[in-house]
Order: structure tokens, then sequence, then C-alpha cells
């Protein structure tokens, strides 16, 4: 991995931000800023050559990947203006393909996390997974239950219905997938992971043991 790479640079500035969530800090401390978005940089960068290996990203550029730093406060009561973390997504076409892939959030105080899965699903999608599972749900639960998986993801996460959806009977034995509005997978870091030089590959190890999962939502939800 880059031996540049400085990760504390970034987390100690978005301590800052979050404490000054205003432009006219913003703009003061933006040599600050351009120096942790370069280490963030640095590492998206390392990931897509990491995943690379084992998936085709055609020719995927870390700028397709990471999430602007900006807030859209339109239409939200919190008008601050800047995101406390950065972000990225990295799938096939970059994070607005609507390709399924792996998400990373770097944030301090132990919010950092690798996370995937269908957080937004469309209704089309979504009823696909549910037919999938009602169909056979030992592929779903083969891959959740392998041991590399478990060692990275204790459950599937994400918003559920309190009741049964439409059109499935309340008492399916998968009642509890049946449920989900979101079927997403996470695993968080510590800040001293993060400014740890082996944190890339440790994020890489989650992706890598998310892939399975990824890879089944893709076919059955997503290209079904």
């Amino acid at each position: 991995m880059n031996d540049d790479l400085d990760l504390g640079v970034a987390l100690r500035f978005l301590k800052q931000l979050a404490k000054n969530n205003n432009k006219p800090w913003f703009d003061a401390h933006k040599a600050d800023y351009q120096q942790a978005a370069a280490q963030f940089e640095l590492l998206v960068g390392a990931l897509i050559t990491g995943m690379g290996k084992v998936q085709d990203l055609g020719g995927l550029t870390p700028t397709d990947c990471m999430m602007r730093i900006y807030r859209d406060v339109r239409f939200s009561r919190d008008k601050s203006p800047y995101k406390t973390g950065f972000g990225a997504t990295i799938a096939p076409g970059g994070r607005k393909s609507g390709r399924l892939g792996y998400h990373l959030h770097l944030a301090p105080n132990g919010t950092t996390m690798a996370a995937g899965g269908m957080w937004e699903p469309d209704p089309q999608h979504l009823s696909r997974f549910r037919d999938a599972i009602v169909k056979d749900a030992g592929p779903f639960h083969k891959i959740t239950g392998a041991a590399d998986f478990k060692r990275h993801f204790t459950e599937v996460t994400g918003d559920a219905l309190k009741t049964a959806p439409k059109g499935y009977p309340a008492d399916h034995p998968e009642m509890g997938l049946l449920r989900q509005k979101q079927v997403c997978v996470i695993e968080k870091f510590s800040d001293d992971e993060v400014a740890g030089q082996g944190f890339p590959e440790l994020v890489l190890k989650s992706f890598r043991a998310m892939k399975p999962f990824i890879d089944y939502l893709d076919k059955a939800a997503i290209e079904a």
C-alpha cells in the first residue's frame, strides 16, 4: 500500500469540521481540507486497485467514486453546509452508476465503516429479492453463514417493515428477511485502525468478504 498514506490527517480535519461546520471556517481552512481529501483519495485509489484484482471495474478512478463534501440542505432542517465524513462507493461505472458496490464512510470517533447492499432499493428490486428468498433462501443463507462473512458482519441490517409485506404470507419462515426494506451489511473500524498503515488492507478484507453478498443481490434483484 501507499507509504504516503496518513489518514490521521483526514480524521483530525473532520473532527475540527464537526465543531466548526460553517463556510467562514471551511474557507479559512481550505488547505487543510485539500490535504485531508488528498489522503482519502489515496485510500480510494488503493481500494480500487485491490478490488480490481477480483472484479472488473473498467478503469475506475477515485474521482468516479468519491462523494462531495458539500451537503444538499434544500429539504433538510439541518442547514450545516458540510458533511462530517468522507465517502466513496466503488462500483462498476462509479458512484452514480446505480450498480451495487462497496461503500466506505470515513469519519472520526469510531464511525468509519465499510458497507454494502441495497440501501435505497427500487420497489421492483426489493420485490425481486423477496421473491428469490421465497423461492429458495438457501443460497443467501449459505453466503451470510460463511465463516469469512461472519468474521466481518454480524447481521444483515437495514430498515424493516413492522408487518409482513403485501403479497407474502405472515407465517413464512423467512419473514425476518422478507420484512427488510433495506438489505445491507456494515463493518465499523476504530480511529486507531483507520490511522494505522494497515487500514487499506482491513477494508479490502471487508469488501472481499462482502463480495458474494453483493454478487447475490446483483443477480437476484438488480440484473434479474
